[in-house]
């Protein structure tokens, strides 16, 4: 008798694991062994969640907060992130035109699936976040990839987006600032996404998640806000985790037309219903509050990013733009590509990695898992102490 063997479905095979997950999750098994690893690859910020917030949970679960909330999120919340918007971004979403999710991710997610059908398309800027072109593959679409540049700071321009252009083309995702690039779009650059949508009569997906993490000399605009045209073909989205250190809290949310939105709670209301309780009862707190959260944080990730900037454009072979926001850097490391490191030669990023954290124990994410091979993602979310001794190793890594 044959050995039975469960198979998937065909569309969850085509999908890959996130790479970015997976190096985390390797890095701290070694580290877990005793292993003294340096962890660039973690998309997290190293702080813990404010007190003020985490006692506004706890306060929650005492008031017996413990039940489900309505899909879409509770009332309260919706009526904050409303405000929110309204304060912080220039865009006016009624409390029906927004949904509180499990994660920034599931808004994503639910976005793709409420807009997209079998064989259109989703026009996304290379590179670009591990799970952007999986989300569009579950929701049986093609993602159209248009490669951007160092040199260019990683911009979308029109002529791309024009050559770029089909019948079925039903949307454009934007990242700003980025992950993994941290780059920050300019106004006049996000002005020609704008008309462009607008003359083709495209969805804009803006994906704002680290928009509270942009660097003095950059500047944070939400594409929807641009003017009233633009504003009825974006969905905003955004959520607490990187700006409030709440990544396990998992909480994310977004704006956008009614129809798109009522589509994807829909789509909720058949998952995982409304976001846990008490986390959205501390996000309300969390939204709320007035001091100089970001302020603090911000300084803390801009003296991270200028030093390990510094660090990895002093290593000979190795090109590090400085980012305008996030908190990751993105250099080239190509010129490494077809040599010998330690005894092993390097093919592209993939080995990169892999060689790099076998050898002198440093986790860094290959290019090649956003869609641009020449270049490896580290996180400076970590200690000056940590990227110094990091970058260390990696000098001398590359001198083996």
């Amino acid at each position: 008798m044959t050995e039975f063997i469960p198979k998937v479905s065909k569309h969850i095979e085509a999908v890959p694991p996130s790479a970015t997950l997976a190096i985390t999750a390797k890095a701290k098994k070694m580290k877990a062994s005793g292993i003294n690893v340096v962890n660039f690859a973690g998309g997290e910020p190293d702080f813990n969640t404010p007190d003020f917030i985490i006692d506004s949970a706890i306060k929650s679960l005492h008031a017996g907060e413990t039940k489900y909330t309505p899909v879409a999120g509770m009332p309260k919340l919706r009526e904050v992130i409303s405000e929110k918007f309204k304060k912080d971004n220039n865009l006016e979403y009624s409390t029906e035109q927004i949904m509180v999710n499990v994660g920034a991710k599931q808004s994503l997610f639910n976005i793709f699936q409420a807009i997209l059908n079998p064989g259109d398309e989703i026009i996304i800027p290379s590179p670009y976040w591990v799970s952007y072109v999986s989300m569009a593959k579950l929701a049986s679409a093609s993602s159209v990839l248009i490669p951007t540049e160092q040199a260019d700071n990683f911009y979308l321009h029109i002529d791309k987006l024009q050559k770029a252009l089909t019948p079925k083309t039903k949307a454009i995702l934007i990242n700003s600032p980025s992950n993994p690039t941290g780059a920050v779009y300019s106004r006049k650059n996000l002005q020609e996404i704008a008309d462009f949508a607008v003359e083709n009569k495209l969805i804009v997906i803006s994906d704002e998640i680290y928009e509270k993490i942009t660097y003095p000399g950059s500047e944070f605009i939400s594409i929807g806000s641009l003017n009233s045209d633009i504003f009825k073909q974006t969905v905003t989205v955004n959520g607490l985790s990187k700006s409030h250190a709440m990544t396990g809290w998992r909480i994310g949310y977004s704006g956008g037309p009614k129809e798109i939105i009522g589509a994807a709670i829909r789509l909720q209301s058949h998952s995982t219903s409304g976001p846990t309780t008490f986390c959205q009862a501390a996000s309300i707190t969390a939204l709320s509050d007035k001091s100089d959260l970001f302020e603090k944080n911000l300084k803390i990730f801009m003296d991270r990013r200028n030093r390990i900037v510094q660090l990895l454009n002093d290593i000979e072979g190795v090109n590090c733009s400085k980012p305008g926001g996030a908190f990751y850097v993105f250099p080239d490391v190509s010129s490494f590509y077809g040599t010998k490191i330690s005894g092993k030669t390097i093919e592209g990023s993939l080995d990169f990695c892999a060689h790099l954290l076998e050898t002198a124990q440093v986790a860094a994410v290959p290019g090649i898992a956003f869609g641009n091979d020449k270049h490896i993602r580290l996180s400076y979310a970590t200690s000056i102490g940590n990227i110094e001794e990091g970058i260390s190793r990696l000098s001398k890594f590359l001198k083996g």
